[in-house]
């Protein structure tokens, strides 16, 4: 610890400057570290700290305190915040340092503000003009200075502000300037990235700066561009290809090295760059393969930074198009990690191979009894490592095996995250390969007992589900179920006192809902186990009230053991508990009221639920009237109360129109959302507070300090062995290491683990039916939810792993959005049609014509079916039809939709793919035009799309079984975007047969905007001025004015409306107010003010990204006018 100190002390005199009496200045601050170090309890440095603020506070108080002084006083300042004390009168007094000092003054300041404040803080509106001068400044230390307090703490409000002299940064002459300008963009593009839209030219310039750094900067964006569109930058490839080369040829400077190592996070970066842009794209993948290929070889060195980058390259490897000589040499590195007896390239070794077996299942094969060893490995994180790739290559055959290790390790286990970590997943494996209900039910139990109240709520609430909804075969839920029964009435009859709340919420459910299918058991005896663990002081309030509602269900019949029990609890403390009591006595006095209220054996998604309570509308709108404040959602009341609001730095002239402001709230808003285990229980399953509790709060403290000391010192570890990298060895060094290694004798230990090894590595060689988290080829899982009333087959294939708030969301829509979100279509062949007869056929084949009428309504309002017609002459087989004839072919009742133009997507010899999209009020279809273009018959044509931010509603016509000659096939696809993009890329293939037997398949590609699924919101001013003050987030930001005409506002209006499908609501004088809405509910609402040349546009909406991706296609829109 004096080593540290000396340090610290030899250290600091430089902070402040290198003239001689530098050393007085820090006397003050060696002396209260000194101080500190000789303290011997938390008590003693608590009145040291007071005694030191003191006396700070007095001196940043007197009128003679110099500016030298003061730099002193911030210093230690700084030292006591580390600590942990609150020094906050000194937050004013380090901005004016930073404004009125010299510069070793200013660094002093700058360095204060940036760990005083953050990006909410009030006191960073003081130093915007500070900051702005210093920008300007010739100074090249107060620009860099500048440049860094922006990049640290300046808010996206803020970011209008200093922009235009960042961006001018960017052609600075000195090479720090332009790196830190570069840097501080990337903040900006972090927070607001929709503000810097307009300089990805620059970036691109940045990233051919001559100077090392400044491209090594340009990085971090680029990494962060291509994470959210890769396909935008595939033609920068080259570039960065050439600039892996130059690192691994050693052609920067020597300052770049380190440990003789080429700039070693410089070619992390762009590694990782590689991968995402050569993902699944051959074309690309072969331009880095021979890069690649170098770096694997060119990692000799025997250092922690030569395996990351080698960690790297092997993720790279097994993430572009495949290229079986490089696979070979990141297997062949992944096995040296794994044997390494290193722990960190043993741990390093394992995370890769968790990766990679994602790809390629049959690599853990090659090292089975390495991972058997490393599950009894004495390292905590090998251990949990080797579970997490045991996960990934889980499949039926071997699930049992893998679930026991998981709960083994979850028993001895103190690690909080790593608890809530593992049981989710065991959750995840049981749910998806349970062999039977027996081991099914048992692990659940495990679950709930291990994991405790630390579970996620999704894992209750998912068991809850499928023991609601059943599968397709109701013999097997009833069997499910009634196991479930049997298992929770043997537990209650032992000790429960140790069993965590949510376990018990459970049980009390379960019992509550089908302790009446089990025929053999008195309803009497469950009344008493629920009487009694309702009666034990272990159980919280909330379990009491689950415990409750169950009594309540099983109670008829039984009123004579329940009105004693209800009279005891009506006179409870507990509200909640005492309305329960209430219920349950009148209900079980009045057994037909008690049977209509909770009907026995009525399926779970028969009930019908307002989620928009609007039987409570009338009461609403009298409380409203009499001046009660309006509904806030939580999200808005969790900012008011934990968030400062950020701050306005538009002029004050800008504000509403009075007849906005001046509106008054007399309507409300219902909310849309319905918990999960609300509709299951009757009963709120947040977690409670736990009133009372004088426990200390260690939740995320390590401890490292025990009874009898520093508690780390009392592992054993192992002696350093030093050893050549095993992770570049020779291929015949490594013959000869393995050699070396001594073989283990046969004995007991060896054949357990070999039968292990047997029992974990089943399902993985060829020709299994392994399932792999993530592939296609996954078996379906064994407990498969059934489709509720307003889903088809295909929605409910999906996986049962689907999280309660997805669903619970969707239930809450309104009637045109659930009918949206819930009617998929199954996909159905089509049948042709000829050019002269546009009358579809007849047909029951796909079952369009025995369809209720209710399916009916459904053709009308989502499209009709697939059309087939014959063009009268293709000239070019090989090019794609004519817009104008392929538009024609749409649908009769799709022609009179507005749509965009006709664009060709792909072709080859025999089919080419043409779309457009057509706007509908409630969903985009995307329609794709398949010509073949060919004189012969093409057979099988199957369309597949996928876009992971979009949502597939329905699809018709995506199945072609015979395209004849010269004819074009029609499919469309209804999409939704439930969270806004900028742009979204949609990808998918044509699969069809010219012979039989032989499968072609045609890829494509395209790209969609949040401009394609923007619609007009039809209000009143008045409902404008309501609905404005009940949204949270905003963006402010002044756009292009179109002043060529003679009404500026109204002509830049109506060309946003025209681009954007905006509906402007009104136009008062120079301001005007617009209104739209995202497909599927979310509205935006747009304040526009002419600002002298430019239009000053304020934003509103619930949803956080949508307001920031309108904007940016409004300046897209302006600057194309």
């Amino acid at each position: 610890m004096s080593d540290v100190v000396e340090k610290t002390l030899t250290a600091l005199p430089g902070l402040f400057d290198s003239q001689t009496g530098a050393a007085k200045i820090t006397n003050r601050l060696r002396q209260l570290i000194k101080s500190i170090t000789e303290l011997t309890s938390k008590h003693e440095e608590e009145n040291l700290i007071k005694q030191e603020l003191s006396a700070m506070k007095e001196q940043v108080s007197s009128p003679n305190t110099t500016m030298k002084q003061m730099r002193e006083i911030m210093v230690r300042a700084m030292y006591c915040e580390m600590l942990g004390y609150d020094a906050s009168f000194t937050y004013i007094h380090a901005i004016k340092l930073a404004q009125q000092g010299s510069v070793l003054e200013k660094r002093v300041g700058y360095l204060a503000v940036s760990l005083f404040l953050n990006e909410g803080h009030e006191l960073l509106l003081l130093l915007v003009n500070t900051v702005l001068k210093d920008l300007q400044s010739t100074n090249l230390i107060e620009a860099c200075m500048a440049l860094t307090v922006v990049a640290q703490v300046f808010p996206k409000d803020m970011i209008p502000a200093v922009l235009p002299l960042v961006e001018d940064k960017l052609s600075h002459s000195k090479e720090i300037i332009r790196r830190k300008a570069v840097l501080a963009l990337y903040k900006f593009y972090l927070i607001a990235p929709n503000q810097v839209q307009h300089i990805h030219a620059k970036f691109r310039k940045a990233l051919c700066d001559k100077d090392p750094g400044v491209m090594t900067s340009s990085l971090h964006i680029y990494l962060q561009l291509i994470r959210e569109s890769p396909d935008s930058y595939k033609d920068l490839t080259d570039s960065f290809v050439t600039i892996l080369k130059q690192v691994v040829g050693g052609k920067l400077p020597v300052d770049f090295n380190y440990h003789s190592v080429p700039a070693p996070w410089l070619q992390i970066q762009l590694l990782r760059i590689l991968s995402l842009l050569g993902k699944e794209d051959q074309s690309t993948s072969e331009l880095m393969y021979d890069v690649l290929d170098e770096s694997l070889r060119r990692a000799e060195m025997n250092h922690n930074i030569t395996y990351a980058i080698l960690y790297e390259c092997v993720k790279a490897v097994y993430t572009i198009h495949p290229k079986a000589e490089l696979l070979e040499k990141a297997a062949r590195c992944i096995g040296n990690f794994v044997l390494s007896p290193k722990i960190n390239l043993k741990y390093l070794g394992l995370k890769a191979l968790t990766y990679v077996v994602q790809h390629d299942a049959k690599l853990a094969l090659q090292h089975q009894m390495t991972i058997i060893e490393c599950l009894d490995h004495s390292d905590f994180t090998i251990k949990r490592e080797t579970l997490e790739l045991l996960f990934r290559i889980t499949n039926a055959q071997n699930v049992t095996v893998i679930v026991e290790k998981m709960l083994d390790f979850l028993r001895s286990c103190n690690d909080e995250h790593t608890v809530i970590h593992l049981v989710g997943k065991v959750a995840e494996l049981a749910e998806k390969f349970a062999p039977d209900n027996s081991w099914f039910i048992q692990t659940m139990n495990d679950v709930f007992s291990v994991g405790g109240d630390l579970l996620q709520q999704d894992v209750p609430n998912n068991f809850l589900r499928l023991l609601a909804e059943g599968t397709e075969s109701k013999e097997e839920d009833d069997q499910l179920r009634l196991y479930a029964v049997a298992s929770y009435l043997t537990v209650l009859k032992g000790h429960t006192s140790h069993l965590p709340q949510c376990f018990l919420q459970v049980m009390s459910w379960v019992l509550g809902e089908y302790a009446h299918l089990q025929e053999s058991v008195d309803r009497c005896e469950v009344i008493r186990l629920l009487t009694q663990l309702l009666n034990q002081r272990s159980v919280s309030s909330e379990t009491r009230v689950w415990i409750l509602s169950a009594l309540t269900k099983i109670s008829e019949g039984h009123a004579d053991l329940i009105l004693d029990l209800a009279e005891s609890l009506s006179s409870s403390q507990d509200t909640v508990l005492r309305q329960q009591a209430q219920e349950l006595h009148h209900l079980s006095r009045d057994s037909q009221l008690h049977e209509w209220v909770l009907p026995r054996g009525t399926p779970w998604d028969a009930t019908e639920v307002d989620s928009s309570l609007s039987f409570l509308d009338g009461f609403v709108s009298e409380a409203l009237a009499a001046g009660a404040a309006p509904y806030k959602p939580p999200h808005q009341r969790r900012e008011e109360l934990c968030e400062d609001r950020a701050l306005n730095l538009e002029p004050y002239s800008f504000s509403l129109p009075v007849s906005l402001s001046s509106c008054s709230i007399t309507d409300r808003q219902s909310p849309t959302l319905l918990s999960v285990s609300s509709g299951l229980s009757g009963n709120s399953t947040e977690l409670s507070q736990k009133a009372g509790s004088s426990t200390l709060i260690l939740e995320g403290v390590k401890r490292v300090w025990g009874k009898d000391g520093y508690l780390p010192q009392k592992e054993a570890t192992a002696p350093p062995v030093d050893e050549p990298s095993a992770a570049v060895q020779a291929p015949c060094q490594q013959e000869a290491a393995e050699r070396a290694e001594p073989q283990p004798e046969p004995s007991t230990i060896n054949q357990d683990k070999q039968q292990l090894a047997s029992s974990l590595f089943v399902g993985l060689g060829v020709g299994s039916s392994m399932s792999l988290l993530g592939k296609s080829e996954a078996p379906p899982p064994r407990f498969r939810k059934k489709p509720r009333p307003h889903e088809s087959s295909s929605s409910s294939s999906s996986g049962t792993s689907e999280r309660s708030s997805e669903a619970s969301s969707r239930s809450s829509r309104n009637t045109t959005d659930s009918f949206l979100y819930g009617s998929l279509l199954e996909e159905e062949p089509a049948t042709s049609i000829s050019a002269f007869d546009h009358t579809p056929k007849c047909t029951t084949a796909n079952g369009l014509a025995a369809k209720e009428d209710k399916r009916a309504n459904a053709s009308q309002i989502l499209g009709g079916d697939m059309v087939i017609v014959r063009p009268s002459t293709i000239q070019d087989k090989h090019l794609p039809p004519l817009s104008s004839d392929l538009s024609a072919l749409l649908p009769a009742d799709l022609k009179d939709l507005p749509r965009s133009d006709v664009i060709s997507l792909t072709s080859d010899p025999s089919l080419s793919l043409s779309s457009c999209r057509l706007f509908r009020d409630e969903a985009l279809l995307l329609v794709v035009f398949i010509s073949n273009c060919t004189d012969t018959v093409v057979k099988d044509v199957a369309v597949e799309l996928s876009a992971e931010e979009l949502e597939t509603v329905s699809l018709r016509g995506n199945v072609v079984d015979c395209l004849e000659a010269g004819s074009t096939s029609v499919c469309h696809y209804t999409l939704l975007m439930d969270d806004p993009q900028t742009s979204v890329s949609f990808t998918g293939t044509v699969s069809y047969q010219t012979q039989p037997g032989h499968t072609n398949t045609l890829p494509f590609s395209g790209t969609l905007s949040t401009a394609d699924f923007i619609r007009p919101l039809v209000v009143s001013t008045e409902e404008y001025g309501k609905l404005w003050l009940s949204l949270s987030h905003d963006v402010k930001q002044n756009l292009k004015l179109l002043a060529d005409a003679g009404d500026p506002l109204r002509t830049t209006l109506n060309a946003l409306k025209d681009a954007l499908r905006l509906h402007v609501v009104d136009i008062i004088g120079s301001e005007g107010i617009v209104a739209c809405r995202l497909l599927g509910g979310a509205p935006c609402l747009l304040h526009c003010r002419v600002n002298g040349a430019a239009l000053a546009v304020w934003l509103r909406s619930p949803h956080p990204a949508l307001p920031d991706c309108i904007l940016y296609h409004c300046q897209r829109a302006l600057a194309q006018h």
